[in-house]
């Protein structure tokens, strides 16, 4: 890395198995056992699956039959997101006890920009190992981290000594680190992309790095630009503490699945119900009504409306979302139903702007 390059301090912290670790801490008999969170029922899905599960093969947004048949052992737990919801706001506590740059991408993720930082500590490293030690002595988890010069790179390390552990990668060490990579470990490259690359010989970082912008535009269109710079180490997104919410939603996956307009109408507005609910404790509003339509053979399709005023109210929700649903026949059976509200007034609201920090450095990373 040149040593003109303006660099940060990023930390990307990662929960371990945030879902099914919650739930062994909360029940004891659950701990060293193979756990799923949700999944249950013969239509179930999986959301999260313990470490102990996952050495079967077990994963999220599985089957749950199918977790069931890769591991007999298999204990299902029903979900408790607002007990997930609570633990997280306990973890981001301590997170702005070292930096007001967090930037929460999940429940179980966030990154933080700790180039200046309360503590005056000059040591990414160092800081990241103390915000995972606090997090297991206060609360009682275990969480991952990367520390890097950008969000990229501190991304993928956080997932390189999974569970428990950091991995820091220095601006000296960027490059080398991003040529040895699996193509599969960049963030940004699904198993579709990944393919697709293994086809045109791209199978390390130092293998994409040998192509061209205009070879990679050519064969991916507007992503081949970012795949282009980010395995050079460039990656200029800041950490922003003030996420702006795009959309809110909510969906029901069915025990059987449904043939007739009908019988939907009751599970959409039950959907409607949860939607507007959301949007009452969120103090948003949208214009556009999104129906989510997942039929019996898996294959997807939404059906859109945008209205020309702000709303957040159930009846209008519901009466908007069965006028998507008559709009056209189904295809097929559904197996799931889900309505989604965009176009908020969030996304009218200018957040403030965050302090942006730019140097270089030239202390201990």
């Amino acid at each position: 890395m040149s040593t003109d390059l303006p660099i940060r301090k990023i930390i990307h912290i990662d929960m371990d198995a945030f879902f099914a670790s919650v739930e062994q801490m909360d029940n004891p008999e659950l701990k060293g056992k193979p756990i799923a969170v949700g999944g249950g029922g013969k239509r179930g899905v999986v959301s999260a699956a313990s470490y102990e599960a996952r050495k079967f093969g077990v994963k999220s947004a599985m089957a749950g039959n199918l977790a069931a048949k890769l591991c007999p052992e298999l204990i299902f737990v029903r979900p408790h997101f607002e007990r997930y919801a609570e633990i997280s706001k306990r973890i981001r506590k301590i997170f702005y006890d070292y930096t007001d740059l967090v930037e929460p991408l999940s429940l179980d993720e966030a990154y933080l920009d700790v180039t200046e930082n309360k503590k005056g500590n000059p040591s990414a490293t160092l800081i990241a190992k103390e915000i995972r030690e606090r997090i297991y002595k206060e609360i009682g988890l275990t969480a991952s981290a990367g520390i890097s010069i950008n969000k990229f790179i501190a991304k993928v390390a956080s997932d390189y000594n999974k569970p428990n552990g950091q991995k820091t990668v220095t601006p000296e060490d960027v490059i080398p680190f991003l040529e040895q990579l699996d193509i599969r470990k960049f963030y940004g490259v699904g198993k579709v992309t990944a393919e697709k690359m293994y086809q045109l010989g791209i199978f390390t970082g130092k293998d994409l790095k040998l192509k061209t912008i205009d070879y990679l535009d050519t064969h991916f269109g507007k992503s081949g630009r970012y795949y282009y710079y980010v395995v050079r180490g460039i990656h200029n997104s800041e950490v922003k503490p003030n996420r702006i919410r795009k959309s809110l939603a909510a969906e029901r996956t069915f025990g059987e699945n449904l043939s007739s307009e009908i019988f939907m109408l009751e599970k959409l507005d039950h959907i409607a119900n949860e939607v507007s609910n959301r949007l009452s404790k969120s103090k948003v509003s949208g214009k556009t009504i999104t129906l989510k339509i997942k039929y019996s053979d898996f294959t997807l399709q939404t059906r859109s409306k945008t209205l020309p005023y702000f709303i957040s109210d159930k009846s209008i929700i519901l009466e908007t979302a069965k006028d998507l649903l008559f709009q056209e026949k189904l295809n097929n059976s559904v197996r799931l139903l889900g309505i989604s509200l965009s176009n908020l007034n969030t996304e009218t609201i200018k957040a403030p702007e965050s302090k942006s920090i730019s140097v270089q450095l030239k202390f201990e990373f």
